[in-house]
């Protein structure tokens, strides 16, 4: 079974329905909601080994809610707009948290965030909301790098065998995840430009 595009259909093409209340839909809202847990968890209560299980279970409904929207029918333009906001949210309130917690330094969040201030401004100027651009494959591969990466990392901050292992892991993964980051957004960021020059242009030749 392939990881990336599991469950789409080749002989036929997908279609983003207009949707709100689906099962994918509602793995992403749980997916936000699992923040706030993981917040908690760790900030509050210092419970590292439940921290890494919500971790999990977020990073598992990302590839869940993706495969049954395509194998069912169910993607939904509100999904194809939720899904990367989940994704992002949670990688960039799990890296806030683990930053205050002394797990990772706060460069790490730094990595994360720029790259996705400099996108949010440009989509801001072209287009004052969210440009809906399709999910690129260094996109998706980034992400699943990230949100192996960092329950992997928490997993090295107990007092289990292996956390040498587990730290050396985790660092692989998150370094050649934070790679991908930059050059998804690098991706993105032409692709928003270009985008925003087409609509422009249309807009002036309806004009």
């Amino acid at each position: 079974m392939r990881l990336i595009g599991a469950g789409s259909h080749p002989d036929r093409p997908q279609v983003d329905h207009d949707l709100i209340f689906t099962i994918p839909n509602v793995l992403t809202v749980l997916r936000f909601m699992g923040v706030p847990l993981f917040v908690w968890l760790v900030l509050s209560e210092q419970e590292y080994g439940f921290a890494v299980l919500v971790l999990v279970i977020m990073g598992s409904t990302d590839w869940v809610d993706g495969y049954i929207a395509r194998r069912f029918d169910q993607t939904s333009k509100l999904g194809r707009i939720l899904d990367p906001m989940a994704d992002r949210a949670a990688l960039l309130a799990v890296a806030f948290t683990l930053a205050i917690a002394g797990v990772v330094q706060w460069w790490y969040l730094a990595a994360l965030l720029v790259p996705d201030a400099v996108l949010a401004i440009a989509s801001l100027i072209y287009f004052r909301s969210h440009p809906d651009l399709p999910v690129s494959i260094i996109g998706k591969i980034r992400t699943a790098l990230l949100l192996v990466g960092t329950p992997l990392l928490v997993l090295s901050k107990l007092p289990i065998p292996l956390t040498e292992v587990y730290f050396v892991a985790a660092w692989t993964f998150l370094g050649f995840g934070l790679l991908g980051h930059w050059i998804a957004a690098y991706n993105y960021f032409w692709a928003i430009l270009r985008k925003g020059k087409e609509l422009k242009t249309d807009d002036g030749g309806r004009g």
